[in-house]
This record gives C-alpha cells, structure tokens and sequence, in this order.
C-alpha cells in the first residue's frame, strides 16, 4: 500500500443546493490543486435545512439528482477520488436517506452509504433534534476500496457507536471516514475526544469534515475538520471557517499501530454476569 493525500473540505451550508454545490465546487478545487488524491466533503453538503417542507421540495431522488452528477463530472474532471459526505436523497416511497457517495476518478460512484445512527436528542438550553422524523436510518455497514486503502464509511453521529468502527476496521477499513455536521454545544465538549478514541481504538486513520458556523436554518455547528492518525495523533485541524485541510495518509503505518497494539485481535466474548437480588448472597 503506498501512501495518498487526503483532504477534508469544511463548509457551511446554506438551504440553496444550487449554492452550496458552488461553494463545495470551489473548495473541492483548491484542494485538489494543493495535492489532493481523495477528497472528503462534510454531511448535508448539498442542503443543510431543518424545515422538513422545503428540504423535500429541494431534493431529487439519486438517478436524476443534478448535484450528484456535477459532483460526478467534478471527479472526472480532477481525477480524484471524491467522497460527498452526505446528500438529502429523495427515496422512492417518499423518505429521505442521508446518503454518502464514493465516486471514483472516472466518475462512478463505487460505494454508498446510508447513516445508520439517527441524531435523536434534547440538549440543554432547549435545543432538540429527531433525525429520525425526516431520514430514513440505513442497516449496512460499508468498507470501499481506494486505490492505496480500505476505507470504512460513517456519517456523523455513527462516531458516537464503537462497534460501527470496529466492524469496519475488523473488515479492512485502515481508513474511516466521518463526515459530520456536529453541533457547537456538543462538539465543543466531545469532537476531539471522540475522533481520536475512534482512531485509537481501531488503528485506523480517522478523516473528519465538518459544517462550521451560523446556518441559514438556525443551526450552529463546530467545525474543526481533522484527519487523525492511527496512534491519535492530530496531523491537521481546521478552524470555524470553510476551507479545507490536507494531510499525508499512509496506510502501512496503520498496520504498525495495529501490531503494536493489537486490540482488533485480543477482544474476547464474553457474558453479563448475572447480578444477585437482595437477599440472595451466598457465602
């Protein structure tokens, strides 16, 4: 396996696909003329709109999505391997899948992937979130092949559930990406820690692109795009603003994590001990 140059592109998008395909557009560029090989957008990078109406009457169904083949005539263009993170899919009976799309330098889509982890929470202050009355929550786990790698796909809130990651790396993945549009309360307090236990966990590399700012819809979310080593070492970081980092990805280096610390191989089954009731202690 020989070494690549991996991107994460960091955005904030609006409720306009059409600009937000402009803008990812413009960023996918810049990091293919810095040396990129692979890139990696962020979730929703087409649409990011929490009003359920407008989203349904901006979104088209995979095989006529416009924005899904400019990204594919993109690709082809740069000859790269560009990974959309996440797009609002109309599906046929009328759900939405927040789907993640592979598309290989000659402009196929070789891999997708349907978040399986549906982001269902109240937090404090009021803010609340149920991904799962508008995204219909996909049932696969999905491990790509890239010319240099094996890459493990996730989106978002899916990095908040080991055992998606070690399934992945148990498959192959040295590589896994998590496209994400964490919110600010939350990735303030849990981003960083999270990434790097992932990477830590599995001996994968770990490539996070992210939403950043002020949404039109009212949203906030963290940014700080990283691409983080198998031993959980930050090799690049952005800010709050869009852009996109780059760094040097060398799969053989996660086999030399992995043969360090062979957790992948030393898990054991094991049972839930049986807890005794009240009154039933044996001496």
């Amino acid at each position: 396996m020989t070494s690549f140059k991996a991107a994460c592109v960091q955005m904030r998008s609006g409720r306009s696909v059409d600009v937000n395909v402009e803008d990812a557009e413009a960023l996918i560029r810049a990091a293919a003329a810095a040396g990129a090989q692979y890139v990696l957008t962020p979730e929703m990078t087409t649409i990011l709109d929490r009003d359920k109406a407008h989203l349904l009457a901006s979104i088209q169904p995979e095989e006529v999505d416009p924005s899904l083949q400019r990204f594919r005539e993109i690709a082809r263009e740069l000859g790269i391997q560009l990974h959309i993170g996440s797009m609002a899919i109309l599906l046929p009976d009328g759900h939405i899948a927040n789907r993640s799309f592979l598309i290989a330098p000659n402009g196929a889509v070789t891999a997708r992937y349907d978040k399986i982890h549906m982001f269902d929470v109240d937090l404090s202050g009021g803010e609340s979130y149920r991904e799962s009355a508008t995204y219909r929550a996909g049932d696969r786990a999905v491990v790509a092949d890239l010319p240099w790698a094996k890459l493990g796909l996730t989106i978002c809130y899916d990095v908040r559930f080991p055992a998606l990651h070690r399934t992945l790396a148990e498959a192959g993945a040295d590589v896994i990406a998590v496209p994400a549009a964490f919110t600010k309360k939350t990735g303030e307090a849990h981003w960083h820690v999270l990434l790097r236990a992932r990477a830590i966990e599995t001996g994968s590399y770990v490539l996070a692109a992210a939403q950043a700012g002020h949404h039109e819809d009212g949203r906030d979310t963290f940014g700080h795009s990283m691409i983080v080593d198998p031993w959980g070492k930050i090799l690049a970081e952005a800010g709050d603003e869009p852009g996109f980092i780059i760094a040097e990805i060398d799969p053989a280096f996660s086999s030399v994590t992995r043969q360090s610390i062979p957790a992948l191989v030393n898990r054991r089954d094991f049972a839930l001990a049986a807890i005794p009731q009240v009154g039933s202690f044996v001496a």
